[in-house]
């Protein structure tokens, strides 16, 4: 059997794009739906005055309303929903050990900061053991919403043995969508032409490094994915968000520090979810 596709709710418009997203995943995968809300009621004697009776029938009628939602978008898809009281990080990591992705929705450029700054995707993206797909606030609530059919995957030092490749050539399957692999490049500017390995123009010496990690890493590609290989001078943060205009996905790979709750690729993967143009994809790597 698949793996659920995961999606965390909370009632907000957000989160709903996220469940049709969701949706729309589960039924490309032929996967079940399995819906998550998880908060902890903290009586403050004036917002929860029904005690926690009223905030667990208010949780309910949260996940009830997104299953309905789900299920007219998707009737072909088996949903299923859970109430859980738990730290909403915490629950959705923990769905996320039998998962095939979590799905998760932002409320727009100044609330995605404060929601990765403030811990709950950061958290869920930095010790989930599948992918974190992440949604701004401006995102479409469709799977494929991109222009021109493109999933983007940035290609790091991973070689053939690359799990956020293996996931974005999946989705790209999964959509017909055109695969566009991205490696950046730079000359650091402190390197001398007169060094012996930069004899002549070390720019290209650069740019062909990065062709060939680029070729090594994707020789494994199906061939009836259509395959765009692009090497981009740049720093990679903002040659993944050129990439993201137009896409359907951007999908970007992120290793854990280990005995540390964080993502060692930190400030590229901080950088795509705060600003990219199209949902975000973080898979993690294994070390």
């Amino acid at each position: 059997m698949v793996p659920p596709i995961v999606v965390g709710v909370d009632g907000s418009e957000p989160s709903l794009r996220a469940v049709d997203w969701a949706a729309d995943e589960a039924a490309l995968r032929g996967a079940p739906l399995r819906l998550v809300h998880a908060s902890l009621w903290e009586p403050d004697g004036e917002e929860n005055e029904d005690g926690p009776a009223g905030a667990t029938e208010s949780a309910r009628s949260v996940v009830r309303a997104a299953a309905r939602r789900a299920r007219l978008r998707r009737p072909d898809v088996a949903v299923s929903a859970e109430v859980v009281s738990e730290e909403p990080e915490y629950a959705l990591v923990r769905a996320g050990r039998t998962a095939s992705a979590l799905v998760l929705g932002t409320r727009g450029r100044s609330g995605l900061v404060e929601m990765l700054l403030g811990s709950v995707g950061l958290t869920v993206a930095g010790q989930a053991d599948c992918p974190v797909i992440v949604l701004g606030g401006g995102h479409d609530n469709r799977v494929s919403a991109g222009e021109d059919g493109r999933v983007v995957v940035g290609v790091g030092e991973t070689g053939t043995d690359s799990a956020a490749l293996r996931f974005a050539v999946q989705e790209a399957r999964l959509r017909r969508a055109a695969l566009d692999a991205v490696r950046a490049w730079r000359c650091p500017p402190h390197e001398s032409v007169e060094h012996p390995l930069f004899a002549g123009d070390p720019a290209r010496l650069h740019e062909q490094y990065a062709a060939d990690v680029l070729e090594l890493a994707l020789k494994e590609v199906p061939p009836e994915v259509d395959l765009r290989r692009r090497t981009v001078e740049g720093a990679a943060r903002r040659v993944l968000l050129d990439a993201s205009h137009g896409a359907d996905l951007l999908v970007v790979g992120a290793r854990r520090n280990p005995g540390h709750l964080g993502l060692r690729s930190g400030r590229v993967v901080h950088a795509v979810l705060h600003h990219a143009a199209c949902a975000v994809a973080v898979v993690p790597e294994e070390e």
